[in-house]
């Protein structure tokens, strides 16, 4: 499991967006970057710096995971055939910690990777602890019985903020999903704008 050492809302308040969409999340009231020039006159942005900004916005919306990993997601969607761009989004969306997000059982999807880890998920009725864990198409996901009672999972399902994605068929009382297809960016309820074009180009230079 990697670390993440900056606070989750940095993330946001460097790119200048509200990545998740939450009410609490401080660039809502500070839309500049953090530190003391954080306020200073930005300079216009080349190509390159809105290519950069793209995958950093797409990397840190899924709880920043590491370069090494992003990059090793964009090689496996440029192998697939179709759309470079849209088999990114498909294989991002089909983490196994980004679909238990989906499901709304856990706030953030800094909670969903904990929570995978922590194992209180199964896949298929056999545990995963691996947050970067791949879904086929058809998989079945599920919160342990005993964890069903957990604060954290009792709040977020009675306290939706999210409505679960049409490529995802979930049972809200038993806490179960099933992955139905690989999702296409169009259908992704991402919170601000993301650009995968940008970041195929990005990593074709």
């Amino acid at each position: 499991m990697s670390k993440r050492i900056a606070a989750k809302y940095k993330i946001s308040r460097r790119l200048g967006e509200n990545l998740w969409g939450r009410g609490k999340d401080p660039v809502n009231k500070r839309e500049y970057a953090p530190g003391q020039h954080g306020q200073t006159r930005r300079r216009k942005t080349s190509d390159y710096g809105l290519q950069l900004k793209a995958k950093q916005r797409l990397k840190g919306y899924y709880g920043n995971i590491t370069e090494k990993q992003f990059r090793r997601t964009y090689d496996e969607a440029a192998r697939r055939r179709g759309d470079t761009s849209e088999n990114l989004i498909g294989l991002l969306e089909s983490r196994l910690d980004a679909v238990v997000y989906r499901m709304g059982v856990v706030p953030t999807v800094f909670a969903a990777r904990q929570f995978v880890n922590h194992g209180h998920i199964l896949v298929n009725g056999k545990r995963v602890n691996i947050p970067s864990y791949r879904l086929s198409v058809g998989d079945e996901i599920s919160v342990r019985e005993r964890s069903r009672e957990l604060l954290i999972v009792q709040e977020s399902v009675q306290n939706a903020e999210r409505s679960v994605p049409e490529y995802l068929e979930f049972d809200n009382k038993k806490l179960h999903a099933k992955f139905l297809r690989l999702p296409q960016l169009a259908e992704v309820p991402y919170a601000t704008i993301q650009e995968p074009n940008l970041v195929i180009e990005f990593y074709s230079r």
